[in-house]
């Protein structure tokens, strides 16, 4: 039980990691959000995951290349399925608002990260057949609900700051959404997928905490490709955009945006870092519930920071009592699915 309390405990840090990546990303003035997203993913996907690997392994460049070919192509490719997710991020943003789009995407994408891997290895129907599988299941549901009544008190919140969303379209934002939080979904796969990577590490000595952390580098290289290509195909050709004229201020604000864009991308990074932590304390048998408590505490700690960061500043109690009981509702999911593990 301590071990699983730890390993929840790292995955909170995790996702307080990733509900204040963007903080220091707002910061940034004068650039396309095109530059500042592919510096910030500079240090996030690449130079980071390859600089810690390097770190870690004996060989860096002879453990890839004694990896099967086909097991890289097949992480490689969830990786990329989660960058399409992020990229697709804008426009469902667009046409349901910020906090609604997350809400959304993020509840389908707690659901099919949790729910596939089982199912995939054919596991799935103990999580109905046995008590520490009810119990967990049950954890998830209510996590769905807390994070429903966090985005909704979001949407409230975003109505009542900017009136209505100009290009607001349910129909076609939900659908945005749900793809969305599908394609997302494929950094839960890649990480499943890379088992067999984490073995490898062990293998060669890598400690248990730190094992999951070469995937990375391949995990997050195909999600890099697609990230990537978006920005620069857009710096490229759209007229608006320009990567000389980001790149024509002055020193003080490249020194200043670089840094922030940077700490921003070194923070999206740490999200998975301690995720690889919490991931180490839980149960092998129970590795499913690793997304969704990433994601469930992702939504928890969002709604922290927006409250301190002053966010929630003159909106009205109705919106701002919601997101207080969505938020308990999450910290009971995460006690539901304790209770499930040490079942």
């Amino acid at each position: 039980m301590p071990a699983i309390l730890t390993g929840m405990a790292w995955h909170l840090v995790g996702a307080s990691c990733a509900a204040s990546f963007y903080a220091p990303i707002e910061k940034v003035k004068r650039w396309s959000w095109e530059t500042t997203w592919a510096v910030a993913g500079f240090f996030s996907w690449i130079l980071l995951p390859m600089g810690v690997s390097w770190f870690l392994l004996p060989d860096f460049r002879a453990f890839y290349a004694a990896l099967d070919t086909s097991l890289v192509l097949k992480v490689a490719l969830f990786g990329a399925m989660w960058g399409i997710g992020n990229v697709s991020y804008g426009l469902t943003m667009r046409h349901l608002g910020m906090s609604l789009g997350i809400g959304v995407a993020i509840g389908v994408t707690l659901v099919v990260g949790t729910l596939a891997p089982p199912l995939m290895h054919g596991h799935f129907a103990p999580l109905f057949l046995s008590r520490s599988g009810l119990w967990t299941m049950s954890g998830v549901l209510v996590a769905l609900l807390g994070v429903a009544m966090v985005s909704y008190a979001g949407h409230q919140k975003e109505i009542e700051l900017r009136g209505e969303i100009q290009e607001f379209n349910l129909k076609l934002g939900l659908v945005l959404a749900v793809l969305c939080g599908i394609f997302s979904s494929g950094m839960s796969f890649a990480i499943d997928a890379a088992q067999p990577i984490s073995a490898a590490a062990l293998g060669l000595g890598v400690s248990a905490l730190y094992s999951a952390l070469p995937s990375y580098v391949i995990i997050m290289g195909g999600g890099a490709v697609v990230n990537m290509g978006y920005c620069f195909l857009r710096l490229a050709f759209k007229p608006d955009l320009s990567l000389r004229r980001d790149l024509e201020q002055s020193k003080a604000v490249l020194v200043k945006n670089g840094s922030m864009a940077a700490a921003g991308g070194i923070m999206w990074y740490l999200q998975f870092f301690f995720y690889a932590w919490g991931a180490a304390n839980i149960p092998v048998r129970l590795a499913y519930v690793n997304w969704m408590l990433h994601m469930s505490g992702y939504v928890l700690c969002g709604g922290i920071v927006g409250l301190a960061l002053g966010e929630w500043a003159g909106i009205s109690r109705r919106p701002v009592r919601l997101l207080w009981a969505g938020m308990l509702v999450i910290v009971a999911a995460a006690n539901l699915v304790g209770l499930g593990m040490a079942s």
